[in-house]
């Protein structure tokens, strides 16, 4: 099943005796004009190009010093430029490595290997890959060594920057990550200005003008562009004991990006405290790249830059639905003025049992001491239940209904009592914990992440991370964590007019290329943006019924919420024969059509079945959608389309044939589900 090559040259590319590039190879023309342009290489280092190349040959990554002695890297697509000659620096202690240095040497590799994923984008994962690693130091003062790997895929490119063992850096902290990512101020950008450090990473990704990009920006990943001849999006992967990055716009006011760390709390001078007798090694920093901004759903570069899994067995993780209190109120018509109470809890429990979902989350104030919200109240005890509900009888409950219970915590309080709350949620069965507000992405809390997903995992319990910056592929090394905010959802329609169809358009162009987003759909009060009213119990939500049903394809969540009351499911329950249907989980994803931030069609695999999901913005639009996904036999299709009012989706069925196109009518703010099965 699996399959790996593996080639080095050591000590083959030294410094001064690499064959002149050859302008007809692709790409390598335009790099040295640009290069050139940008004033990072002179005559003496034009013999120094290294260059990895994608095993199907479109995309390069290619690294040679600059006048400074600087690390530049490049990446290409199909011979034109897509991140144009950019430094990569790091400083450290008191000064910048990155200067003054010469290529010792250099190795290649190559990879081709599989890997189960457990809940995801699809059921597995290719790691296929071509790598190479350059070798180099510092010519004078303390002659400190820096590696540089360098990795081009079918999907992207990556870089991480490697300080090795040495008396040098021993004791070294980082302090900024300076590497950039410059490009034409002719490219079409999008990108979420989250404006400072500590924060939910929740907002729109809204068009950048490129030119106008400064060092007081602070964007959140991912960062995506289209340069008219392809698409890219700028992401991280493998974050562990590292600071999370940011990009801002480039301190000399040129075109393009730069990385920023997410500091200490403690000192904000500092990103990263190393270890004695360890490598300092950054995550990759990653360059998504397609023809097309969309075609990266279907991309697993993230994942495959990640450590594999730590959890041997991985039997007991499950992914589905779950029904959730906090959304709708809780409001339950027959239970007026309850909250977290053991009779709400049933009522959800007995909702979902009946509906086949697997899961029932009791979110915020259910435990002793509860009711602060976002902040952790003194005295607090996940151990121990409010006086208005019986945990144990809940769980009880559950268990006898086949339906598992998933509960909320503040990460504060789950902090001061981990191992003793895991041990008691794992003896009363409970599935997965929800941990909230942790609001920021610094070291010490991505070493927390790992340190409670580790836990979680000895316990048997599964991760929603709300609060929680957006994905670098943790998902691929703890497949126990489940799902993640870091995404403006439908939570907003509770107090904002926030989302919008076209923020959610925009986020299958963005914040979902990169990994899961605990978005939570579901919310069946459909109203027009002008009917469209403000309230925190039984909120409405701005687009059509068949848009809302789309979010469960369009979006990924192994964990995905039924959000709305059992009530309002009961009287209005167009289309909800879909959600009952749908998985959280998939085997295979594919892109369709679609057009950045206006309208995009996906289709995903579960097994022999299909669902398609399509989501549309503020313009009706006629689309015309291959559906080359059919084998030969084709297939009985369900279609879930916009009905005359926004709760009311048409339901039609027919059979269709391989290599037919199916046509939608999207209303405004509308979309299309559909259930294609053999």
């Amino acid at each position: 099943m699996y399959a790996l090559r593996h080639r080095k040259v050591l000590g083959r590319r030294i410094a001064g005796t690499l064959p002149t590039p050859n302008p007809s190879l692709p790409g390598r023309g335009v790099w040295w004009v640009l290069a050139a342009l940008f004033g990072f290489i002179t005559p003496a280092h034009a013999q120094q190009v290294l260059t990895a190349a994608s095993p199907d040959g479109s995309n390069r990554i290619s690294l040679q010093l600059g006048g400074s002695g600087t690390p530049v890297y490049a990446v290409s697509r199909g011979g034109s430029i897509v991140i144009a000659p950019s430094p990569i620096l790091l400083d450290l202690d008191v000064d910048t490595l990155g200067y003054n240095l010469a290529i010792t040497g250099s190795e290649t590799a190559s990879a081709d290997t599989r890997y189960p994923i457990v809940a995801g984008i699809a059921s597995e994962g290719r790691d296929h890959y071509n790598q190479l690693t350059v070798h180099l130091q510092e010519k004078g003062g303390a002659k400190r060594k820096l590696d540089i790997v360098l990795r081009a895929y079918d999907d992207g490119v990556a870089f991480r920057t490697v300080v090795p063992v040495q008396p040098a850096t021993a004791a070294a902290i980082v302090r900024y990550d300076r590497t950039g990512f410059y490009f034409p101020p002719s490219y079409k950008c999008w990108g979420f200005n989250v404006g400072k450090f500590g924060s939910s990473h929740e907002g729109e990704f809204d068009p950048v003008d490129v030119p106008h990009l400064r060092d007081h920006n602070l964007f959140d990943l991912p960062f995506a562009c289209e340069t008219g001849k392809a698409a890219f999006a700028i992401a991280e992967a493998d974050l562990l004991d590292f600071a999370g990055m940011y990009l801002t716009g480039r301190g000399d006011g040129g075109p393009g990006l730069q990385a920023k760390l997410s500091p200490s709390l403690d000192d904000y001078r500092i990103a990263v405290h190393t270890r004695i007798g360890s490598p300092i090694v950054t995550p990759w920093r990653v360059v998504m790249l397609a023809d097309q901004l969309g075609k990266l759903n279907e991309s697993t570069l993230v994942m495959n830059l990640s450590s594999p899994s730590r959890i041997e067995d991985t039997s007991w993780i499950k992914p589905g639905l779950t029904s959730w209190d906090w959304w709708h109120g809780p409001v339950i018509a027959a239970l007026p003025g309850q909250r977290s109470t053991t009779a709400v809890a049933k009522a959800l429990i007995d909702f979902a049992a009946a509906n086949g979902l697997p899961y029932t989350m009791i979110d915020e104030g259910w435990y002793a001491g509860a009711g602060g919200g976002g902040v952790r109240r003194p005295g607090v005890d996940i151990t121990k239940w409010a006086d208005a509900i019986n945990l144990q009888e809940v769980a009880d409950y559950a268990r006898s209904k086949h339906v598992r219970l998933w509960l909320w915590t503040h990460w504060q309080a789950l902090d001061a009592q981990m191992e003793d709350a895991f041990a008691l949620y794992e003896k009363l069965g409970i599935a997965g914990i929800k941990v909230d507000f942790m609001d920021r992405d610094d070291q010490w809390m991505v070493n927390w992440y790992t340190r409670t997903l580790g836990a979680a995992a000895r316990h048997h319990l599964m991760v929603d991370f709300h609060g929680a910056y957006p994905p670098r592929g943790l998902m691929r090394t703890w497949p126990n964590f489940m799902t993640q905010e870091g995404v403006m959802g439908a939570e907003y329609n509770k107090w904002s007019r926030r989302v919008t169809s076209r923020h959610n358009v925009m986020l299958a162009f963005t914040r979902g290329l990169i990994g899961t987003m605990d978005y939570t759909p579901g919310g069946f009060r459909n109203v027009t943006p002008e009917a469209f009213r403000i309230r925190g119990d039984l909120p409405f939500v701005q687009t059509t019924r068949a848009h809302g049903l789309a979010l469960y394809v369009a979006f990924l969540s192994p964990l995905a919420a039924v959000a709305d009351s059992p009530d309002t499911y009961a009287a209005s329950p167009a289309g909800f024969d879909f959600v009952k249907a749908v998985p959280s989980s998939w085997d295979e994803t594919r892109y369709l059509v679609g057009e950045t931030g206006e309208y995009i069609v996906l289709a995903r695999r579960k097994g022999k079945s299909w669902f398609l999901g399509a989501i549309n913005s503020e313009t009706p639009r006629k689309v015309t959608v291959p559906l080359d996904f059919l084998d030969r036999r084709g297939a009985a299709m369900r279609l879930w389309s916009d009905g005359d009012k926004p709760d009311a989706p048409r339901l039609a069925e027919r059979r269709v044939s391989e290599g037919e196109t199916l046509t939608l009518d999207l209303a405004a703010h509308g979309g299309a589900a559909a259930i294609f099965d053999k």
